[in-house]
């Protein structure tokens, strides 16, 4: 069988001679589907021009997060922000845009706007059906939607890249009974928001693993920070001059270092164990000064890294997807924080 052709990768990739001259020529005007089955195909029939090419169009890419006052959504901004130069050979180009998790119509406005000039998107936001029903729109465009850190129901995406929020939670529950011994005690679970797929997992595993195994440990309240972080500290000061007898704190959001405030306020840092997520900056000082207990952690940058591959793959510009979308979770105490 002799070279392949051009004719070749045009019945392969099931489209007009003209498509494969723009794709390999670099001349655009060519959807981002039919650009991908030309290059799969290209790769497959070994093409030497696209064996490892820099895709010549250039897909923008919409990444909604919230503000990097969220320390978590700050690390994921950084993430894309430099994934277009880590990642050249792509030729992604990643725009962040923030949302507030507590305004979903801003969010479903935005997620509209954005379709007129986007090809992908990649969004962390709570469970919202109209968010979700926007979000299947771009599906209807054959524009891909990626789900990150919190999936969404009924959105229509392509892939949930992050952690398994549900085990987070699980291993989050055990290491909070083995810390408070057997005699057990009472614990207050802060969510950032119950609508979050992500925090109600978390929470779901949590409690799972106490039932199980662990009687003698109770979850008397689980309140919502609306991922406010002044609002966590709130809540546990509130909680812990109500009920003396709590001795566990699971902030399964933002809001550390006021926790750790309302703790020191009222004497209980020394008797309280706190358990958190995500090994921020700020919140390695505080493992170190033995103010939190534990931090589980779910790699935001692994996340991002693992987006962009799985995205580039979806385009057909990456021949090695990713191993898995689920990303693994590390647990940080004070000796190795």
């Amino acid at each position: 069988m002799g070279k392949p052709t051009s004719r070749d990768l045009a019945i392969a990739a099931g489209v007009s001679l003209a498509t494969v001259d723009r794709v390999l020529n670099g001349r655009g005007g060519v959807s981002p589907d039919k650009e991908r089955r030309v290059l799969e195909q290209a790769r497959r029939l070994k093409i030497n021009r696209v064996i490892d090419p820099r895709a010549a169009r250039t897909l923008r890419v919409a990444v909604l997060l919230q503000s990097r006052a969220n320390p978590f959504h700050a690390v994921v901004q950084d993430g894309f922000e430099t994934a277009t130069r880590l990642y050249p050979q792509y030729n992604l180009q990643f725009q962040v845009h923030h949302i507030d998790p507590v305004r979903p119509a801003a969010t479903v406005a935005l997620i509209h706007a954005l379709g007129a000039h986007c090809d992908a998107l990649i969004i962390v936001s709570s469970q919202n059906e109209d968010v979700a029903t926007a979000l299947r729109a771009w599906g209807g465009q054959g524009k891909p939607v990626m789900t990150l850190a919190t999936d969404i129901r009924d959105a229509d995406r392509i892939a949930y890249i992050g952690p398994d929020n549900r085990k987070a939670g699980r291993v989050a529950g055990d290491l909070m009974a083995r810390l408070m011994g057997r005699e057990g005690g009472e614990i207050v679970i802060i969510s950032g928001m119950l609508s979050m797929i992500g925090h109600e997992e978390r929470e779901m595993g949590f409690r799972a693993v106490l039932r199980e195994r662990y009687p003698n440990c109770r979850v008397t309240d689980v309140l919502e920070s609306l991922e406010r972080a002044e609002t966590a500290g709130d809540l546990v000061f509130d909680a812990l001059r109500r009920n003396p007898r709590i001795r566990g704190i699971y902030n399964a959001s933002a809001g550390a270092q006021t926790v750790v405030t309302a703790l020191k306020t009222l004497g209980r840092a020394d008797e309280v164990v706190f358990i958190t997520h995500e090994l921020t900056d700020d919140r390695r000082q505080l493992i170190r000064q033995g103010l939190i207990d534990v931090i589980i952690d779910q790699r935001p940058e692994l996340e991002v890294q693992t987006a962009v591959q799985a995205l580039a793959s979806y385009f057909g510009r990456n021949d090695h997807p990713p191993v898995s979308l689920v990303t693994p979770i590390d647990i940080y105490m004070i000796e190795n924080a």
